[in-house]
């Protein structure tokens, strides 16, 4: 099923609404303009859901989804192991090769091989010691999906209703977390990602982040329940309130609401008008914080917002992205005269790829006649970029004390 839509990336309000506004933005003309506008664009979704024509959009066709097999591999976009451990300044590409060649790179336990990618949560060692490089920052996955009236939010079902992930793009590392489940007969805005910390940031009701609803009772709200309503009102699990209630009119025992709230207990909205007497005949959810539901979408399809968009609300929730370093904690401690960052472990160092479990190999034999030049007074040994300065004791290689042998010569030859 092919998910490429051809229109604008998914609506987003420009202004959280749900965060209190400075006496400084309601002075402004420019921040009052932009909270109209998106006002209208939130009523302006709920007028069309309320039109015939929301209800003429072509649901999409439902494709067999094939049994999932457990898949081993790494992502296809994954880096290759060589080129990690190159950019992790152990060496050149070729050189990595060379190693893994040798056996002497293993990923998980297991021996490396040309070619294999690696995630970020795979542990790689040369020569049974841990390498420790730099994690990618990418921000996690976040799709808009369009519910439609009879699917579950759940990955399977004992009695065999489809569900929203067969309609959901396969990932081979992690899983997608539902933000806010619907009913099996609610449709509309369905998030998903795949940050358990970005998902709680939406659902949690000490952040607050509004959801709003188009309600079709049987029935007309009176004055006296609409205040009710808002003040708050007894649901069995407690007091709920909503935020506004906007009538939407409507045709013979239909009315339509618009309401908004700022918490997803289980069939809240339901519950709420059920405490005064109405029944909801129909539920839509047209807006989850900033992303509105977008008109061109249609029922049992998705859209991915862009990374860019990911990383300003990650950054608006104070979720940090995954990264850091990999096989040791993060570098805390104070900087040095030499302006390099030294923490209580400054003294670990990657590994040598150079040196194995029985030492250092074996130097290669000289050709006959080649003569070794003499060492000048005053003259600085140059190592080689490839070579280690410490031996298996901590002292110097080439030196007569250490595990390398004294014979061999390290200079770099220009």
């Amino acid at each position: 099923m092919n998910n490429e839509i051809a229109h604008s990336p998914p609506e987003v309000l420009a202004s959280d609404e749900s965060a209190p506004a400075s006496s400084d933005a309601a002075s402004n003309p420019r921040v009052e303009s932009q909270k109209k506008d998106d006002v209208f664009r939130s009523d302006d979704i709920f007028r069309y859901v309320v039109s015939g024509k929301f209800d003429e959009q072509v649901p999409a066709a439902r494709e067999k989804r094939r049994p999932v097999l457990r898949e081993l591999t790494a992502e296809d976009n994954a880096p290759k192991l060589h080129k990690v451990l190159a950019d992790a300044g152990m060496g050149s590409r070729r050189d990595m090769e060379d190693l893994i060649l040798q056996g002497r790179v293993s990923v998980n336990g297991l021996p490396a091989h040309i070619g294999q990618r690696i995630l970020s949560s795979d542990q790689v060692r040369i020569n049974g010691k841990l390498v420790q490089r730099k994690l990618a920052s990418k921000p996690p996955r976040l799709l808009l999906y369009h519910k439609p009236a009879g699917e579950i939010v759940s990955q399977s079902d004992p009695g065999g209703r489809p569900t929203i992930f067969d309609n959901l793009p396969r990932i081979k590392a992690g899983k997608w977390i539902a933000v806010g489940r619907l009913d099996f007969n609610t449709e509309g805005l369905l998030i998903l990602t795949t940050s358990g910390d970005l998902a709680n940031r939406f659902m949690h009701p000490r952040y607050g982040v509004e959801r709003e609803y188009a309600v079709r009772t049987m029935g007309q709200l009176s004055e006296s329940s609409r205040q009710s309503l808002l003040k708050g009102i007894d649901i069995g699990d407690g007091a709920a309130s909503f935020l506004s209630i906007v009538d939407g009119g409507g045709e013979g025992a239909n009315h339509w609401y618009h309401v908004a709230l700022a918490e997803g207990r289980n069939r809240e909205v339901r519950r709420m008008f059920e405490a005064v007497g109405l029944m909801v005949s129909r539920l839509i959810r047209t807006r989850y914080g900033e992303f509105i539901l977008p008109r061109a979408l249609r029922r049992g399809r998705w859209e991915e917002v862009p990374a860019l968009a990911v990383k300003a609300l990650m950054g608006k929730f104070g979720v940090k992205p995954q990264g850091g370093k990999e096989g040791g904690e993060p570098h805390t401690g104070r900087r040095t005269d030499a302006g390099r960052k030294r923490g209580p472990h400054s003294g670990a160092r990657q590994p040598d790829p150079m040196q194995t479990a029985l030492g250092f190999p074996a130097p290669k034999p000289f050709h006959v006649g080649r003569v070794q030049p003499e060492k000048q007074a005053g003259q600085r040994r140059q190592w080689g970029n490839n070579s280690s300065a410490w031996a298996g004791n901590g002292n110097k290689a080439g030196n007569g004390t250490g595990g390398g042998p004294k014979s061999r010569d390290r200079r770099s030859r220009g």
